[in-house]
């Protein structure tokens, strides 16, 4: 993966946080009877499947939201593979495998999922949410490429539904949400999926769901999340291609016939707008409070090739002039880096992780772009980009990057000869990200990974 994609990134100011209406809504879900096993016809987002996994989740089930979200093309029939995707849902649809639900409702998920040995839980609300334009109501927190958006959105357009919601978090500080959850997730749900171990990304993933469909609840909670902001955890890509999908078909709409219903009362004509509350103004989120225990955001640490030699052997001096640095023998392919700590790299001393820390002479900050924010050049992702792959590194014209969130996997390629560096970074903490966010800046791409990553075919949220 090489780092020559064109990143939007669009400066914000943010004075005023504005609100967002949240609703209740019918989705769409698989039909049990047909189906059988839930757990065997979900599957992770579009932009964590290798090619390798397409196919397995081809293989798990004939009903498989693969075949929707992401559909394989040597698989199938000749065609527009967005087109061949609409033609599956639709004919889902028309066999009952898939079943539009008669209440309006908030979709509780309780995502439960194993990490580093310990057993943990993260609580989202789906909903639909109003879109808007970024700063108003809704914050991103990293830079975006074009590419994923040409792929969302013609998938949009051919299906006019999500597969899969956004993952947003908000601030429950007066802790007014947590009780109405808790109490929901008292009743009998709606789903329970036990997902079979394997090695596919949600292996180890188990998912119980409830709707909850009383009014008076579903009041309270449009009232409460509509005076918070949301931030974008995962999902950019798919918010901006909603955005773009929001004004094409109002535009349509517009263009094709008056948005308004005339009714004649009592002999008197009046105007009724229906404008802006059409499905397509909404996008599916699943919203998770940023104080939630089993919210984990791991870093995306990055590997490197493409360095001359007679670049990387002078390395450790050059970094030098910016870092303070220390070694720490590996042990047993595993490390830990200190909380005080820059970064780590693997592959600059054998057997060893070289530690960058900062220096008390050198002000690192003072060498970001003027134009960002004080969070952001504190970030061990720009300090990575701006000062060693832009500055350090600015004679290795042909750097390979590539990218993982597995020190294992990053410790393999070094010592297998795959990559000649890796970068490793610490946690990005959520404080982070929203301090980034809320200054109007964004993380470079690829600088947080939200897990577990929320399923495709859950909860459907269809857009007519």
């Amino acid at each position: 993966m090489f780092l020559s994609c064109h990143f939007d990134f669009l400066p914000l100011t943010f004075n005023v946080l504005k609100s967002m209406e949240v609703s209740p809504f019918r989705g769409i879900r698989y039909n049990q009877r047909i189906v059988g096993d839930l757990a065997q016809v979900i599957c992770p987002p579009y932009d964590i499947i290798t090619p390798e996994q397409q196919k397995l989740y081809y293989k798990k089930s004939d009903y498989n939201a693969i075949r929707l979200e992401y559909p394989i093309e040597s698989l199938e029939p000749t065609g527009d593979r967005y087109q061949r995707a609409a033609g599956t849902f639709q004919q889902w649809l028309k066999h009952g495998i898939l079943q539009l639900d008669s209440v309006s409702s908030f979709y509780l998920h309780d995502h439960r999922f194993e990490y580093s040995g310990e057993k943990m839980v993260r609580r989202g609300l789906i909903a639909r949410v109003k879109l808007e334009p970024w700063g108003s109501g809704i914050y991103p927190h990293e830079e975006t490429s074009s590419k994923a958006k040409s792929d969302r959105l013609q998938l949009m357009r051919a299906c006019r539904t999500n597969f899969s919601p956004l993952f947003s978090l908000y601030h429950d500080s007066e802790q007014k949400v947590v009780p109405i959850l808790s109490h929901a997730a008292q009743k009998k749900p709606l789903m329970l999926l036990r997902a079979e171990r394997s090695n596919l990304p949600d292996s180890n993933e188990d998912h119980i769901l409830w709707a909850i469909t009383d009014p008076e609840t579903k009041r309270e909670l449009s009232q409460f999340l509509f005076s918070q902001p949301f931030y974008i955890a995962d999902g950019h890509h798919r918010y901006e291609t909603a955005l773009n999908y929001q004004q094409e078909r109002t535009q349509e709409q517009s263009d094709s016939f008056d948005s308004s219903v005339i009714a004649t009362l009592n002999g008197v004509k009046r105007k009724q707008s229906l404008a802006g509350k059409e499905a397509f103004q909404y996008v599916m989120m699943e919203l998770v409070d940023f104080s939630d225990p089993g919210l984990l955001v791991l870093p995306l640490h990055r590997l490197v090739r493409g360095i001359a030699s007679s670049i990387l052997v002078g390395l450790g001096n050059q970094l030098r002039n910016f870092f303070a640095l220390e070694s720490v023998p590996l042990k047993a392919g595993s490390c830990q880096l200190p909380a005080d700590s820059c970064l780590g790299i693997l592959g600059l001393q054998p057997g060893s992780l070289v530690v960058l820390k900062k220096r008390q002479d050198i002000s690192l900050e003072a060498m970001m772009p003027g134009n960002r924010s004080q969070a952001y050049r504190e970030f061990g992702v720009s300090i990575l980009n701006h000062i060693i792959l832009d500055a350090v590194l600015s004679g290795a014209k042909d750097l390979d990057v590539a990218y993982t969130v597995d020190f294992k996997e990053a410790y393999q390629q070094i010592k297998e000869g795959e990559y000649q560096l890796a970068f490793l970074l610490n946690p990005p903490q959520p404080e982070m990200v929203k301090a980034i966010a809320d200054a109007g800046d964004r993380m470079p791409s690829k600088s947080t990974y939200f897990y577990p990553k929320l399923p495709a075919g859950l909860i459907i949220n269809p857009l007519d």
